[in-house]
């Protein structure tokens, strides 16, 4: 409809459509974000590692929150992280590593990738090799390992479990390597044969070599398919 004017135009002003106001839905999840306020109750759990690097045993606390508790939606993530040691050699590094991590745990999103960015530090003395024969690159990428133990458990990585018949296949055949070797003496330090090698998929120092075939006893991992 026209709309005749009669007047003198002094001004004008370009009128706003109306925004859809959108309503959150009233049990949407809620997610993990910065904006969490820590609770006065955090359900933790605490890891003992003993690094030949290190004089004493460090003891590493994760905490973790429980969101959407109670409901369909219900999910534990990482909160902060704790090392304690009576060790003061690497106290201030250490407060350093647990202050960042304990950062990216509450911004939230994906934070599995700090086990591989933790993983990937290498000391430039050397490496070890800790109890179980597996092969830890620095001090850090074992705190990285542990991280990576943790996130398993609460269910943010998945473990990538052997079959019953893969387990029998790689029982037999260490059974079978062992009546060979038997003359040899096993690593104190490792529940593997003494003369295993590396593996390179699970750093496990459990590659043995049979039939002209290397096959990991760890993890499965073998040459011959």
């Amino acid at each position: 409809m026209a709309v005749k004017i009669d007047r003198k135009i002094v001004g004008y002003a370009v009128k706003k459509a109306e925004t859809e106001v959108v309503e959150t839905p009233v049990n949407a999840p809620v997610e993990m974000n910065e904006t969490i306020e820590r609770p006065d109750f955090l359900l933790g759990t605490t890891y003992k590692i003993k690094p030949p690097v290190s004089e004493h045993a460090m003891y590493i606390t994760i905490n973790d929150i429980v969101l959407n508790e109670d409901t369909d939606h219900e999910t534990r993530r990482p909160y902060e992280v704790f090392i304690n040691s009576k060790s003061m050699e690497h106290f201030q590094w250490v407060i350093a590593l647990t202050r960042v991590v304990s950062a990216v745990f509450r911004k939230g999103g994906d934070v599995t990738f700090l086990v591989e960015e933790l993983g990937s530090v290498y000391d430039p003395n050397g490496g070890y090799y800790k109890k179980g024969g597996v092969f830890m690159p620095s001090l850090v990428a074992e705190i990285g390992a542990v991280i990576e133990k943790h996130m398993k458990a609460i269910g943010l990585i998945e473990t990538d479990e052997m079959s019953d018949l893969t387990k029998r296949i790689l029982a037999e055949k260490r059974a079978a390597f062992e009546s060979k070797q038997s003359s040899s003496s096993n690593d104190s330090d490792s529940s593997y044969p003494a003369n295993a090698t590396l593996c390179k998929k699970c750093s496990t120092k459990a590659v043995i070599v049979m039939d002209g075939c290397q096959t990991c006893l760890s993890c499965g991992d073998s040459k011959c398919g």
